[in-house]
């Protein structure tokens, strides 16, 4: 079963289509633009919804829906819809209809506010294209428009250095990733055609030709030509820069600079979650089904679980409520990693049920946040506590979310935490040896994250600080306050369906749905799922138990904690920030060298390195890509064109030791005259005609110039004849390497066989010509015919060119030019 094209796309366009439309309904809503953008995201979510059944039904091998982009490179605009894709969509939109709303309150007066809700719904739509994208290059497409599109939401405040410093960081470090990923997926493509049975494509999933339809097949044709390892790891390092790992995860605190609603929709439920969303996609294709420790999990898990923890830690040293929550988000993601890089079903169920509980639980806390900084007037923790006298309905939901990120049960994180507990055990089990260290780092990193939550929750209880005892805190607005605690019911319902499955009540449709998005990545077929609380001793159980009787332990010796963490993060070969801004700083000086050695104001010095830079590209290219040259088979020409090619080296010879300007104009001119003599004696008169034009106009354009220059610059040191003599023979090798494999290639389907059989008059035709150029001379024809464009443009350059010149012309003297 397939899903329907014609929704998809519409899906899929909707919210661009909106964010185009906001700058209208902007002058006649005004503030309640909020409202119209959020009817643009509830009617994809329930678009989206339609094809629900479609999408439990989804195999890997059938259901895309193509539409052909560039069908001259094999590229097309594929949408596929399973369950894996429906979760980001569902939280992309669903998630996207709450925050619009709570933006209707929290940006209420607040600048840019059309610029905020178009971005805002360009951003969901581009994530909507990551979920649904079936296709290579339109997921990097709309990998990317995430990137461009939250470091505008990033940097909303653009007048304060702290929002330009964190939008310019996070496009940095989510660019850079971006283009780690793209070289993994040329590669993934190259390899494709190589696979036995398999054709080049750069479709992903949901065709018989995809690459997740034949993963055994691609995974043999990578490990053939050695770059199985490679391929994950460019892979891996573009997740994780978009999912903020370890060491990419850098950008995601200050990325809390961001208006609230962004944090909780890009940073909770939407943007991090495209990493984990890749890493979850591409399983099945990089995981082999019988290896207990592949490539795969020694390079995804370890990296996960390092993340997990050291975030963990860091959040512990946070001093204000979103970075905690940045860390936070940054130590959930590295679970969810970790799950997806484990080869057992524990895992991938790990990485498929945490994105959910993640998004529920964090996105309210984000949203908590925005309440408490909004009203309190505060983000800073140690300003704030016993917060729930005045946010009562806040307070609450704050229970609900902070004891689910801290995994305690029966709330919603517990249940997939303690199914990483399991996944790292059975590793650790059967493996031993360092694989003991998955299951104790995820503890650590657990103890940690138990500190952290209990923190936040504890903002809401206690004494309140002197500060805030005498400052007036109301209720927020119910448009801020009805989000929240949807968000956090829903977490609180997710944790009770674990409660009534443990009695024999299951929630079936829930159930089956996130079955549905653990077959998207398991590396089998079919798989049900179901949780709920222990029933028996475990030793994933006895984990969880260690973890949270820890963290209880600890919890008093916070503050320690704390001030140990940030005099470790005041180290600079420790400081998250340290190697970033040194490289950035690095970047600068290097930056600063280019004046002094390339924009010198010389326009020699501007050839040189253009002319160099561009052989170099051409050359590289060449040799990257393998281009055959022609066999040499000999040199034979007669006796004319011998002593015409003589005279003309002779002449460019003559230029490097002629005694002024204009005695070098002239005798480069000898090159040129002869260049036409070779195409008159080549039987090509044409082009020898022109030859002669341009050669002759350029010698009288450069003679009137040089009229007006003095005879000669002084003679040329040592050192710059020898970088003129380099440069130009780099050009002149450059070009004659590019006519030798410009002249080699002889493919079936020659231009040149069209080019005659449709340039003159055919003998049957109407009293118009459309199918053919109706000619005599075939080059005119090419011309002013096939080549019309581009003849235009070329004409309308030097107009623009000439025209220029009489201005200048026509200024001199006049004052109006220097």
């Amino acid at each position: 079963m397939s899903p329907d094209a014609a929704v998809l796309l519409a899906v899929l366009g909707l919210p661009f289509l909106g964010a185009a439309l906001v700058p209208a309904v902007h002058r006649v809503l005004g503030e309640r633009t909020a409202y119209f953008a959020a009817g643009v995201a509830a009617v994809c979510l329930a678009l989206l919804a339609t094809q629900a059944d479609a999408a439990l039904h989804a195999t890997p091998d059938a259901g895309a829906v193509v539409v052909p982009w560039i069908p001259a490179l094999g590229v097309e605009l594929a949408l596929y819809l399973d369950g894996l894709a429906l979760l980001v969509g569902f939280l992309a939109t669903g998630v996207g209809v709450l925050v619009f709303t709570y933006s209707a309150g929290y940006m209420r007066d607040e600048p840019g506010t059309q610029r905020y809700y178009a971005t805002l719904l360009a951003f969901m739509g581009s994530m909507l294209g990551v979920a649904l994208a079936a296709d290579l290059i339109a997921l990097f497409v709309f990998w990317e428009l995430t990137s461009v599109t939250s470091f505008l939401l990033i940097g909303h405040y653009r007048t304060t250095d702290a929002g330009r410093y964190a939008a310019r960081k996070s496009l940095f470090v989510t660019v850079v990733g971006g283009l780690f990923l793209l070289v993994g997926f040329v590669l993934l493509a190259h390899v494709t055609g190589q696979a036995p049975g398999l054709a080049r494509t750069f479709t992903l999933v949901g065709t018989e030709g995809s690459l997740l339809a034949n993963p055994e097949g691609v995974r043999g044709a990578l490990e053939t030509g050695g770059l199985f390892v490679p391929v994950v790891a460019l892979v891996v390092v573009g997740a994780a820069a978009k999912s903020a790992q370890v060491p990419l995860q850098i950008w995601l605190p200050d990325a809390m600079e961001a208006p609230t609603p962004v944090s909780a929709f890009l940073h909770s439920a939407t943007m991090v979650k495209a990493g984990v969303y890749l890493v979850g996609r591409l399983r099945p294709l990089f995981l082999p089904p019988d290896v207990a420790v592949p490539e795969w999990t020694l390079l995804v898990a370890t990296l996960g679980l390092i993340s997990m923890a050291v975030t963990a830690v860091l959040a512990v040293g946070a001093t204000d409520i979103k970075e905690l929550l940045a860390y936070s988000t940054a130590s959930h993601l590295g679970l969810i990693i970790a799950g997806y890089g484990l080869a057992n079903e524990a895992g991938v169920e790990t990485g498929a049920f945490h994105i959910v509980n993640h998004a529920l639980f964090k996105a309210a806390l984000f949203l908590v946040a925005g309440i408490v900084a909004h009203e309190a007037g505060t983000r800073a923790i140690h300003d704030l506590g016993g917060l729930a006298e005045h946010l009562p309905v806040t307070a609450a939901v704050t229970v609900v979310a902070a004891l689910g990120m801290a995994g305690v049960p029966p709330f919603n994180g517990f249940y997939s935490k303690e199914l990483l507990f399991e996944a790292t055990w059975d590793v650790a089990a059967h493996e031993g040896g360092l694989y003991l260290l998955f299951p104790a780092v995820a503890v650590f990193g657990s103890v940690f994250t138990f500190l952290y939550s209990i923190r936040f929750l504890m903002l809401f209880f206690g004494e309140p600080p002197d500060g805030l005892a005498d400052r007036e805190i109301q209720a927020p607005p119910w448009s801020m306050l009805a989000p929240t605690v949807l968000l956090g019911g829903l977490a609180g319902l997710v944790g009770l369906a674990g409660v009534l499955a443990t009695v024999g009540v299951h929630v079936e449709a829930f159930e089956t749905f996130l079955a549905s998005v653990v077959a998207s990545s398991a590396v089998a077929g079919g798989h049900g799922f179901e949780y709920h609380l222990p029933t028996s001793p475990s030793p994933y159980a006895g984990m969880s138990l260690l973890a949270i009787g820890l963290g209880a332990v600890l919890y008093p010796s916070y503050d320690r904690l704390h001030r140990g963490v940030r005099r470790l993060r005041a180290v600079p070969h420790t400081s998250p920030d340290a190697y970033y801004d040194a490289g950035i700083e690095g970047l600068d000086r290097l930056g600063a060298l280019v004046p002094r050695y390339v924009q010198t104001g010389v326009v020699r010095t501007y050839a040189a390195v253009l002319l160099a830079s561009t052989s170099l590209l051409v050359l590289g290219g060449y040799t990257a890509a393998g281009a055959d040259l022609p066999a040499f088979d000999g040199f034979v020409v007669g006796l004319p064109i011998a002593l015409v090619l003589l005279v003309a080296v002779v002449g460019a010879a003559a230029v490097g030791t002629a005694p002024s300007h204009v005695a070098g104009v002239l005798t480069l001119s000898i090159l040129g005259f002869m260049v036409a003599v070779f195409y008159v004696l080549a039987s090509a008169p044409d082009l020898a005609l022109t030859q002669l034009v341009v050669e002759t106009l350029v010698l009288v354009i450069l003679l009137l110039v040089l009229d007006e220059l003095p005879a000669f610059y002084g003679e040329a040191t040592g050192l710059r004849s020898i970088t003129d003599g380099f440069v130009a023979a780099l050009v002149g090798g450059t070009v004659f390497v590019t006519v030798l494999v410009a002249t080699a290639g002889r493919p079936d389907d020659r231009i040149a066989e069209f080019l005659v059989e449709n340039g003159g008059v055919p003998a049957e035709h109407g009293p118009v010509l459309l199918d053919a150029g109706g000619g005599g001379n075939l080059v005119n024809v090419i011309l002013v015919d096939f080549r019309a464009f581009d003849t235009l443009g070329e004409i309308t350059v030097l107009a623009i060119a000439a025209l220029s010149v009489l201005t200048l012309i026509a200024m001199r003297g006049t004052g109006g030019a220097p």
